[in-house]
């Protein structure tokens, strides 16, 4: 199962302060773990809210709304994507984080894959196509 954990925004990373040494050094080894473990699969730190910005689509037309925004709490700050056999494996890995035992928050939710939908049809094909272009591109092929 694949899932998302989200490391929400704080008023360190809104204010895209960099970690301390050690810190950063710790979170290497963590992700090191990670990988080693088969877990990791992606994962990024995200620049703060005020390098961004939020878009909605009304009658086809982009309606922008730039950052900084003010409900940080709603705001994500970094993510990964892991493979685990189940929410609780991935609550403990979680767990072993070296920033979550500060006042970092995280959001751990399961991905769809796409079976959950269908497994025939024009578009499976469609979806399955896009995965193996992403496949070759990443393989280097």
């Amino acid at each position: 199962m694949r899932f998302m954990v989200m490391i929400k925004a704080s008023a360190d990373s809104e204010a895209d302060m960099e970690p301390q040494e050690g810190l950063l050094l710790e979170m290497g080894k963590y992700n090191e773990e990670l990988v080693r473990a088969g877990i990791m699969v992606d994962g990024a730190g995200l620049m703060s809210t005020s390098k961004g910005a939020r878009v909605q689509v009304a009658d086809g037309k982009p309606i922008i709304t730039d950052g900084p925004f003010t409900e940080i709490k709603e705001v994500i700050a970094g993510f990964w994507i892991w493979n685990c056999s189940s929410l609780q494996e991935a609550i403990d890995w979680v767990a072993k984080c070296p920033i979550a035992h500060g006042q970092d928050r995280f959001e751990i939710r399961q991905m769809h894959e796409l079976e959950d939908f269908a497994t025939e049809g024009e578009g499976y094909e469609q979806h399955k196509k896009v995965e193996a272009e992403l496949a070759a591109q990443k393989s280097g092929a």
